[in-house]
């Protein structure tokens, strides 16, 4: 390797590829290595780049700084475009609560990273270091670099301090949190199966499946009104899809503006309850199947992926001439097609119609499983311009001297989880496959670390072998564990949380995937994604503000 390294001398681009390939491939199988299925994960990326540049393979300056910086932008621009669709929509449930507990950790983390700049003897850029590799939390630390060069003021060896302190206190990170996950599940004694079955149990509660009912329209109040006119349809969700006209044997499809009369049967969709409600509100529920009467009606499954569509709701599609869109899947969720749902790229839709009115909304709609699989990368490379952009922007916060920026971390990430909630920049739609994102994600994260390790490699063993990296590993691993415990005891002995609920809240308010992982592995379930997928955004984005805002007053 050493020949070829020096081969290569001459040629600085491509050595610079040899050698960060040669980091990444290494970590990675690194990361492959698991004792009782936990393991460091990408982090081996960050390890083997350290022995690398231990061992004096460096990259050139320009070329390292660009890789790793362009590896967080895209690592972080994914993350938001993943977790965007259900950020809003977790907030506006229990999310608050945990946002708010998941704040705790985050503000806790940073007193302590104050305590221990102050107090420690450790000093303020390896602190700021520190508040990174604790959390595990590597876009804060990118944050950290960017504002100390901003700043201008920081030596060569004052910079290289928070990766250093990061890669110091990174593994006791990890471990860390596994460790207050164990302290709570042994204090409370507490059985994670059972925990489990109890979440989805309650889960499931919240979200009622779908139910058809055939109802008689014998309410005198409602005859001659229209269905969009019915009392309580809106309040209820219930969606009418057929009717079956009181002097015909012929069922027909049931329009917003279809006007009911005496003896009229409906087929209704919603949730057992709202049926029961709607039923007393327009007659009485019938054994007769419409879905099984004879009529020029049928149903078909379609996908939503036509641009023009996205983000409207189905009252601004007025496909009331040609079907009835009955009902919606995202993702495992079903839910009635209520006229003020708005549409996003990938629901899965039942609509009610004539062939040839199918026809029409199924072209409207969209339908093509192609387009489910291609990634559309104007409006990509669009949003992190507009990402970058406004990461740059400066502006005050109370009581600190110089401006704060969101920097290439939070602007990013931040521009991702808004245009993923709009689904497209103009007529361009914002779509990447599943696999697509995991995959840029990945390769985002892995150059970040590369780079990060071969910076930082030089000087780690010479601190790793120092008092001051002891100190340095003890510090970090009281900003992991106090915050944790303080609010995993709060959480469960006063809020009364589910464990799984509190193991997603604590491995998202310190963005760590290896814990869980743990939590998911030691439950045997995906309970604990939920409330981490509900936390993650805010939390990536307030450790990455609150590293500058550290930075700027202290640093």
């Amino acid at each position: 390797m050493n020949a070829g390294h020096e081969i290569l001398v001459g040629q600085p681009i491509a050595n610079a590829v040899l050698v960060l390939s040669l980091v990444a491939a290494t970590g990675l199988m690194l990361a492959m290595i698991k004792v009782r299925s936990i393991g460091i994960g990408v982090a081996g990326v960050l390890f083997t780049g350290i022995a690398f540049g231990h061992f004096g393979f460096g990259i050139p300056h320009d070329v390292l700084e660009f890789a790793r910086e362009f590896g967080l932008i895209l690592f972080v621009f994914t993350i938001g475009l993943q977790l965007g669709p259900g950020f809003f929509a977790a907030l506006r449930r229990d999310g608050l609560q945990l946002n708010v507990l998941a704040m705790v950790v985050v503000l806790s983390g940073a007193g302590l990273t104050l305590l221990a700049g102050l107090l420690g003897r450790i000093g303020f850029p390896a602190a700021f270091g520190l508040f990174s590799g604790a959390s595990t939390n590597t876009p804060s630390l990118g944050a950290v670099q960017q504002t100390l060069a901003i700043m201008g003021k920081a030596t060569p060896e004052t910079a290289a301090l928070p990766a250093l302190a990061y890669a110091v206190s990174y593994p006791g990170g990890v471990l860390g949190i596994i460790t207050v996950l164990l302290i709570l599940r042994t204090l409370f004694r507490i059985s994670p199966e059972r925990e489990a079955e109890e979440l989805r149990a309650s889960q499931a509660a919240g979200h009622e499946p779908l139910k058809r009912a055939s109802l008689l329209i014998e309410n005198p109040n409602i005859y001659g009104l229209t269905i969009a006119e019915i009392p309580a349809r809106r309040e209820t969700g219930v969606v009418i899809s057929r009717i079956l006209p009181a002097k015909s044997d012929q069922v027909r499809r049931a329009a917003e503006d279809t006007v009911l009369h005496a003896g009229d049967c409906v087929l209704a969709v919603g949730t057992a309850a709202s049926l029961e409600q709607f039923a007393r509100v327009v007659g009485c529920r019938i054994e007769a199947d419409l879905m099984h009467t004879s009529g020029d009606v049928e149903f078909r499954k379609v996908v939503v992926t036509q641009a023009a569509v996205i983000g409207r709701t189905i009252r601004e599609l007025a496909l009331h001439d040609d079907a009835t869109i009955t009902r919606l899947r995202r993702g495992d969720l079903e839910m009635s097609a209520g006229d003020d749902l708005r549409l996003q790229f990938g629901d899965r839709v039942q609509i009610v119609g004539d062939p040839g009115g199918l026809d029409r909304a199924t072209a409207l709609l969209g339908n093509s499983r192609h387009a489910l699989q291609i990634t559309n990368f104007i409006p990509i490379f669009l949003g992190i311009a507009l990402g970058v952009a406004a990461g740059a922007l400066p502006f005050q916060l109370p009581g600190v001297p110089l401006p704060v920026r969101l920097g290439i971390a939070g602007g990013p990430l931040l521009l991702a989880i808004l245009l993923s909630r709009l689904g497209r920049i103009g007529p361009l739609l914002l779509q990447m496959p599943h696999s697509a994102n995991l995959a840029f994600r990945e390769l985002g994260i892995t150059l970040f670390l590369a780079c990060v390790g071969l910076k930082a490699g030089p000087l780690f063993m010479e601190t790793v072998l120092s008092s001051s990296g002891a100190v340095w590993f003890a510090a970090g691993l009281v900003i992991t564990i106090v915050p944790l415990l303080a609010v995993g005891l709060w959480a469960r002995a006063v809020k009364k949380l589910n464990f799984m609920t509190i193991c997603g809240l604590l491995s998202g308010s310190m963005t760590d995937p290896p814990a869980l992982a743990f939590a998911c592995a030691v439950s045997k379930s995906d309970a604990p994604s939920v409330s981490y997928a509900t936390v993650y955004p805010l939390a990536m984005f307030a450790r990455i503000l609150v590293a500058q805002v550290l930075v700027l007053m202290f640093g």
